[in-house]
């Protein structure tokens, strides 16, 4: 079967577990994933947790210095609890010490994440917009002024760069509509909401379409 006839397929890292997640565990299943011929390794962002769980950049870090070839991805992080500028340095970091190989899923997160990290669950949405609006920046631009309703920035400037151009791929998860219209306008991936149906997923893959479609994409 030639290559473009194939599907990739990725897979889970080791890193959240009721019980501590052996290091070395991680070294040989990225290890191995990498032979097998995974595409891609991932990890979830849940930092305040009822069991252990790594974050997401040290291990995808990890991760990357004992592999070659296989990707490294997060899915989620929360955006809005974060600073977007943060995201940006840890992200563009993790590419460029990876040579290339970093991808970056954001979304909206539950109720919860807001009370939480003490961030006004208001306007939550137009901080996501802004925020993936600034990470675009940042990676790819010398100089950046940025005048949002949130995010305020005048000649600012980051380093290192990704290595990926025009930047690593920003993935966008979640099941609702509006986040599906979301992705149709401005990710460069999808996934689905954690522990969603089959049928979910289904229903989901027109509303997206229909999103690209009107964004041209």
């Amino acid at each position: 079967m030639a290559l473009k006839d194939t599907i990739p397929f990725g897979m889970v890292l080791p890193h959240r577990s009721p019980d501590p997640v052996d290091v070395q565990a991680v070294h040989r299943v990225a290890q191995r994933a990498e032979a097998l011929g995974f595409r891609d390794l991932w990890v979830t962002e849940n930092t305040l947790d009822h069991v252990f769980c790594f974050d997401p950049m040290v291990i995808l870090t990890y991760a990357a210095a004992v592999t070659t070839t296989v990707r490294g991805g997060v899915s989620v992080v929360v955006l809005p609890v974060h600073s977007p500028m943060h995201v940006a340095h840890q992200v563009a970091t993790l590419d460029y010490v990876s040579h290339g190989r970093a991808i970056l899923g954001v979304g909206l997160g539950r109720e919860a994440h807001y009370t939480e990290f003490q961030v006004p669950r208001e306007r939550r949405v137009r901080r996501f917009r802004e925020g993936v609006e600034l990470i675009k920046a940042l990676w790819t631009k010398p100089k950046v002024d940025y005048r949002g309703e949130i995010f305020q920035l005048e000649g600012a400037t980051m380093a290192p760069k990704p290595v990926q151009k025009p930047h690593p791929p920003i993935w966008l998860g979640g099941g609702h509509p509006d986040a599906l219209r979301r992705a149709g306008a401005i990710a460069d991936g999808w996934m689905g909401s954690g522990g969603s149906s089959t049928a979910h997923f289904s229903q989901s893959v027109p509303l997206l379409r229909a999103a690209l479609e009107k964004a041209g994409r």
